[in-house]
């Protein structure tokens, strides 16, 4: 069974407050398809969704993404199941979106600052928030030419040089330095 990453400094709904919900028609595999398209939609650079797999005690669902070098994270577990969390994000990401594709103008610029992590370092406008094979696109326990081709791809991909992101180039260094040091976490 794998845990759920919940991030710093979210709260979180005591199991004995969660509530049940039958206002969310759509099941776990089409939420999931649109999430994907959300994070389309918005260029996220990548993102990832945990679930915590394998736990049917956890109904929390946290969705991360990088967007322009910044990390970004959205949870939720005010509901009984799974699925009516999922969906939740899922409407969140959709609606934040939609009010960006507005032209209003507000103080925080940016629809998604809400859900915007806080600088670890200061920095690089984001800490680092997806796990390295996450970061490289590769499983926790890929081989070593596996990680090392990714992220020869990414690096090429991201290089300040050829008109990258500097901070994502990082990440990507970090990140198989990481998987090759420390084995994937």
């Amino acid at each position: 069974m794998i845990g759920l990453d919940w991030p710093d400094g979210f709260e979180r709904t005591p199991s004995g407050e969660r509530t049940r919900t039958s206002k969310f028609s759509a099941g776990s595999r089409q939420t999931r398809k649109e999430i994907g398209r959300e994070m389309d939609r918005i260029d996220a650079d990548q993102w990832a969704l945990d679930e915590a797999n394998g736990s049917n005690d956890e109904p929390g669902v946290v969705l991360r993404w990088v967007r322009q070098g910044r990390d970004y994270a959205v949870a939720c577990d005010r509901y009984g199941t799974k699925k009516a969390n999922l969906r939740s994000v899922y409407l969140y990401v959709q609606e934040t979106r939609k009010r960006n594709d507005r032209p209003v103008v507000t103080g925080a610029g940016d629809g998604f600052a809400a859900a915007q992590l806080p600088s670890g370092d200061g920095d690089d406008g984001g800490t680092e928030t997806l796990a390295p094979h996450e970061v490289l696109g590769v499983a926790p326990d890929a081989p070593d030419t596996v990680v090392q081709a990714a992220a020869r791809s990414l690096k090429k991909e991201h290089h300040p040089d050829a008109g990258g992101d500097e901070q994502r180039f990082k990440r990507v260094v970090s990140a198989e330095e990481a998987m090759l040091d420390g084995g994937g976490e």
